[in-house]
C-alpha cells in the first residue's frame, strides 16, 4: 500500500499510472434499473503492465500508490457489489512519461497488448480503451489502427493536453480526421494542468484542477472547430464534462464578445458531447447536466480503482436515489447508452443495443 505522504500530484509527477481492475466471477444480479451496469470510466493496471513500469523505473518494486496495487479479486467483488457486468479499462498515463520515442513505442504496445489480453481472458467483463501517445503523431496513429484493428479496442483513450498542447491543436488534426473516418469512440482524460502551478492549499489537483483541464479541452475543441469538423466521432468527457454544462451561459456571452467559441458551435457540441458520471454526478450535478444535454448523452462511470470501494458503493447509492433521475433515465445512464455507443462489447455481453 502507498504512504500517506505520497500524494497523487506526486505519484502523477514520477509517472505512476491511474488504474483499476477486471475480472470473472459470479453472475453479477441485477441492477435497480432493470439491467447490468457498464462502467465506461474504469482504470487498470494487470501484473505485466506493473511489471514493465517497474522494470523501467516508473514503480517502486514494493508499495507504491495505493491504485498501483492492481488486484483482479478486489476489482471483481467491487464490480459484483455494485452490479457492474463490464468495465471499459483505460490506463491514462500522463504523457511525459512516454516523452522518449522508444520508450513510448515499447510502452505503448505494452499496455495496449495488456488490455486486450484481459478482455481476451474476460470478454464478458471488460472492454478497453487503448492509450495512444500523443506526442508522436505517427505512432499514434500506428498503435490506434494496430489496437482497433488487430486488437479489438473499443475506442482509444486521449489526455487532454501533450506537450503543453490541448487536443484542438493543428498538431493532433491527423489523428482527429483518422478517427473521425473511423468512427470511433474517444475518451478524454485529464492529467495535469500544462502551466503545472503550485499545489493549490487544502485540495489535491483532481478536486479542481482536473474538472478546469477537461473544461479547458473541450472548449478547445469546439472553438478549433475539430468537433464540427469530425461528425463521425463520439467523445466522452470524464468526471461530468469538468465545468462545462455548468457555465454554458458564461461561454456564450464571451462568444458574443468573440472571446469564446461561437455560442451556436458550443451549443451543438455540447450535446455532441458525452460524459460519465464519475463525480461530479448524484446529486450534486445531476439536474444541471440532464437539463444541458438529456440523459442519452451521459454514461455510468466510478473512476475505479482510483477511487476506494467505499466510494464507489457510495456513488452508486447516490446514483440509486437521485430524485432528478427517473427509471428510464437510470436505465439509459446505467447501461443503454453504453450498449449503443461499444456494439462489440454489447455482443460480448449478449444482448443487443437498443
Amino acid at each position: 500500500m502507498s504512504s500517506p505522504s505520497l500524494s497523487r500530484r506526486t505519484a502523477l509527477r514520477a509517472g505512476a499510472l491511474v488504474t483499476a481492475a477486471a475480472g470473472v466471477g459470479a453472475p453479477v444480479p441485477a441492477a435497480a434499473d432493470g439491467g447490468e451496469r457498464i462502467d465506461t470510466h474504469h482504470h487498470v493496471l494487470p501484473p505485466r503492465m506493473r511489471r514493465w513500469l517497474v522494470d523501467q523505473g516508473v514503480l517502486p518494486p514494493q508499495g507504491g500508490p495505493r491504485w498501483a496495487q492492481w488486484s483482479l479479486p478486489e476489482t471483481l467483488e467491487v464490480m459484483d457489489a455494485n452490479r457492474i457486468a463490464m468495465g471499459i479499462a483505460s490506463t491514462p498515463a500522463p504523457q511525459s512519461v512516454f516523452r522518449d520515442r522508444a520508450f513510448a513505442e515499447a510502452g505503448t504496445r505494452v499496455f495496449n497488448e495488456t488490455l486486450a489480453d484481459l478482455v481476451r481472458d474476460h470478454p464478458a467483463r471488460f472492454g478497453f480503451f487503448a492509450y495512444l501517445p500523443l506526442l508522436h503523431i505517427d505512432l499514434a496513429l500506428r498503435e490506434a489502427a494496430y489496437a482497433l484493428d488487430e486488437l479489438g479496442a473499443d475506442g482509444v483513450l486521449m489526455t487532454n493536453t501533450a506537450g503543453g498542447r490541448y487536443l484542438g491543436d493543428r498538431s493532433f488534426e491527423p489523428l482527429f480526421a483518422e478517427m473521425n473516418r473511423r468512427k470511433a469512440v474517444i475518451m478524454t482524460h485529464p492529467d495535469a494542468l500544462p502551466e503545472q502551478p503550485a499545489p493549490f492549499p487544502g485540495a489535491e489537483e483532481y478536486v479542481a484542477d482536473f474538472m478546469l483541464d477537461t473544461t479547458r479541452c473541450a472548449l478547445n475543441l469546439i472553438r478549433s472547430g475539430t468537433v464540427d469538423r469530425h461528425p463521425g466521432l463520439s467523445i466522452i468527457l470524464c468526471h461530468g464534462g469538468g465545468f462545462l454544462p455548468y457555465i454554458g451561459g458564461r461561454v456564450e456571452r464571451a462568444g458574443r464578445r468573440g472571446e469564446g467559441p461561437a455560442p451556436d458551435a458550443f451549443r451543438r457540441a455540447l450535446k455532441r458531447f458525452h460524459y460519465d458520471t464519475a463525480l461530479p454526478m448524484s446529486p450534486y450535478a445531476t439536474p444541471t447536466l440532464l437539463n444541458a444535454v438529456g440523459p442519452g448523452r451521459i454514461l455510468y462511470g466510478t473512476d475505479w480503482s482510483q477511487i476506494e470501494a467505499s466510494e464507489v458503493a457510495l456513488a452508486r447509492r447516490a446514483f440509486e436515489r437521485d430524485p432528478a433521475l427517473d427509471d428510464r433515465a437510470r436505465a439509459a445512464i446505467g447501461h443503454r447508452n453504453a450498449l449503443r455507443l461499444f456494439p462489440a462489447a454489447a455482443a460480448r455481453l449478449g444482448r443487443r443495443p437498443r
